[in-house]
């Protein structure tokens, strides 16, 4: 599942600070850790240098002898129950030089060492190193500084301390399953390093022979599980012949070493109990939603086997599966109307519409202030209805007939216009229709005859254009300029 937002690649925290029961996990790549669930499963170690395990999340004390509770514990030579004889211990002080500096050997630790503790009497520029028989190094090798931290060497774990203030140290519990050898970067004048630890002892009995050991079994432990099936465990231990005693698993051969005795116990099922899951997202994110969870009454009878019982078998009372979330008030939202037709109703334009600052239940109205502006809907829109058709040729009526009696003139407007009404010149020439066509008006008296007065009509006052235009052959024209057209 995310954490705040994002997914990440965890991995057990249990560095200072931390409850030791409390499942705290470092981000891989990452420098921050977060507690993500208050206890760890039961029986998990509460650290790693100690026997002590975590139930109901809380650290319960564990003997030497893995019995919960027990009061037994390690003598000084890491033997549970013993009596501190197995083992002698190994002090000493070193501080000897180099003028040049460089490596140089403190002491060598004996394998099946314990309890081991190197520290320098001040702080120095001077570091601690940690190396095998066969000068392959663990800590501070190859003139490079390692951070302080624990080091899994030789089947132990080495604490390297380095703190800015006080002198550096080294410490183990072991035993250690191989011998070492500390060693000493010399970068200044040597202070000096104290260094002590417990090596194991080999007894001897009467006469030249060696005691014998031999492996045991040790009383069965508690039931790892109060019902629905635990276990116990009988531990193999490796005992001293003459007297019974307890001593490092070392002295005996490992390839005849018996194996743990288990067996079952508690085998009855468990009470029934609630089972709750966790909750669901909220349906809403505001102004009240519901959220669900599993709730079952469930009973345990086997390590790993549950069943599912009919909620009455659970005496204590149901938890709720359902409940309100989320009931603060959800900000005013923007609500936007229908959009208005686009204008104009042809050709590229535009439609609108209004947006209002609203609750979220629609009820009120509020200044757009309220609203964020930067998640204002658009009020207008680009939008186009078509084409529109192309400016055409307009005209008006025929006007009257120049001439009262016979062939004459009449004319027209002619007006190039778009689709609104107005005024255009983008219609084409060839397709204009004419402005001025022929026309004739019936006479009401006879035509002039030859013998009467040849002259111009009067009301005629275009006969000198009658001339200019060689209009006089025609008839009509001839009749109503007489006068003009005689002689042409």
């Amino acid at each position: 599942m995310p954490f705040r937002g994002k997914y990440y690649n965890w991995k057990p925290y249990t560095g200072g600070g931390v409850k030791p029961c409390a499942l705290n996990c470092l981000a891989e790549g990452y420098n921050f850790y977060t507690e993500r669930a208050p206890a760890v499963i039961d029986g998990t170690q509460c650290n790693a240098d100690s026997l002590d395990i975590c139930i109901n999340g809380e650290c319960k004390h564990v003997g030497c002898d893995n019995i919960l509770g027990s009061d037994a514990k390690e003598d000084r030579c890491r033997v549970c129950g013993g009596d501190g004889s197995t083992c002698e211990a190994i002090e000493g002080f070193f501080n000897d030089t180099l003028p040049r500096g460089g490596y140089m050997e403190v002491v060598q630790i004996p394998k099946g060492s314990v309890h081991i503790e190197i520290k320098e009497v001040a702080v120095s520029k001077n570091y601690i190193a940690l190396k095998s028989e066969e000068d392959d190094y663990y800590i501070n090798g190859a003139w490079t500084i390692d951070w302080p931290r624990k080091f899994d060497v030789a089947g132990t774990a080495f604490h390297y301390k380095r703190p800015a203030d006080e002198p550096e140290s080294l410490e183990a519990l072991g035993p250690t399953s191989e011998n070492l050898i500390v060693m000493i970067l010399l970068q200044e004048q040597n202070l000096g390093i104290r260094y002590k630890f417990n090596v194991p002892i080999s007894r001897t009995g009467s006469g030249d022979n060696e005691v014998g050991f031999t492996w045991n079994h040790l009383p069965w432990s508690e039931c790892s599980a109060t019902c629905a099936g635990g276990a116990q465990k009988q531990e193999t231990v490796c005992k001293r012949l003459d007297d019974s005693s307890i001593v490092q698993n070392n002295y005996c051969d490992p390839d005849s070493k018996p194996p743990e005795n288990q067996r079952a116990c508690n085998t009855e099922p468990c009470p029934p109990e609630w089972f709750i899951g966790d909750w669901s997202e909220c349906s809403k994110t505001c102004d009240g939603g519901m959220r669900s969870r599993t709730v079952l009454c469930i009973r345990k009878i086997g390590p790993s086997e549950e069943e599912t019982l009919d909620t009455s078998h659970c005496l204590t009372h149901q938890p709720i599966e359902k409940e309100a979330c989320n009931n603060q008030s959800c900000p005013p939202q923007w609500i936007p109307l229908d959009w208005s037709e686009c204008t104009p109703k042809c050709g590229p334009g535009f439609k609108h519409r209004i947006v209002l600052c609203k609750s979220s239940d629609l009820s009120k109205t509020f200044p757009v202030a309220h609203c964020q502006e930067e998640n204002k809907p658009p009020v207008r829109m680009r939008c186009s209805l078509g084409r529109c058709p192309p400016p055409r040729w307009v005209t008006g009526d025929w006007g009257q007939c120049s001439a009262q009696c016979g062939l004459g003139q009449q004319v027209r407007t002619v007006q190039c216009l778009s689709y609104t009404g107005q005024a255009s010149n983008d219609c084409p020439d060839t397709l204009r229709p004419p402005s001025m066509q022929q026309c004739e008006s019936k006479c009401d008296s006879t035509p002039i005859s030859n013998t009467e007065e040849c002259k111009d009509v009067n009301k005629v006052a275009y006969c000198p254009l009658v001339l200019k235009f060689k209009f006089c052959s025609r008839a009509y024209f001839r009749q109503m300029c007489c006068k003009t057209c005689q002689g042409h």
